[in-house]
């Protein structure tokens, strides 16, 4: 299966707003597979398609923590229908932010309306770490990363981190 290359902040197309899908078919399957193939290659757990340059609201996500039995969940359209008052603290990673985490608050559970992988029209109740993985995902949607969360101060060091990063693998070394 590919590997699609994983954009990494700050490029403008993250944050840029994702499009619905009018259909689920082949191609679009493909593409959620490829998603998969590049999530697991990663290691992540979550990674919207437009971490990979593609504009479409899609989803793959698996937080089963056994290599051996993986369950992978495919959202198209995903859209928050509910969030509890209720919240729960995660320290969060993204895959187009490598090497940076920090805690972000955000509500405990929610409900997602989403097409799956078939086509067929779902919902979904998330609770704990789901929840906080469905709501991380939707924001990438969105043009929202979990560092819009931080004060400013925060955000803006980890970015000039991500900077550096990527000018330090630029260079060649002959």
């Amino acid at each position: 299966m590919m590997i699609r290359k994983i954009l990494i902040e700050p490029d403008p197309i993250l944050r840029k707003k994702c499009s619905n899908l009018e259909i689920v078919n082949d191609d679009v399957r493909k593409l959620m597979d490829q998603m998969l193939a590049t999530m697991y290659n990663a290691p992540g757990i979550g990674l919207a398609a437009i971490q990979i340059g593609i504009l479409k609201r899609v989803v793959v996500i698996d937080i089963s923590k056994d290599q051996e039995k993986k369950n992978p969940i495919f959202l198209v359209n995903p859209v928050i229908l509910n969030k509890s008052k209720s919240t729960s603290v995660y320290e969060e990673g993204c895959l187009s932010l490598p090497g940076q985490f920090a805690e972000i608050e955000r509500p405990a559970e929610c409900v997602i309306k989403y097409i799956d992988y078939n086509g067929k029209e779902k919902k979904l109740e998330a609770k704990g770490l789901l929840a906080t993985c469905v709501q991380h995902e939707v924001d990438h949607l969105d043009g929202i990363l979990f560092i819009d969360y931080l004060s400013k101060l925060k955000k803006d060091m980890i970015i000039k981190k991500l900077i550096k990063q990527k000018k330090e693998i630029k260079r060649i070394v002959v």
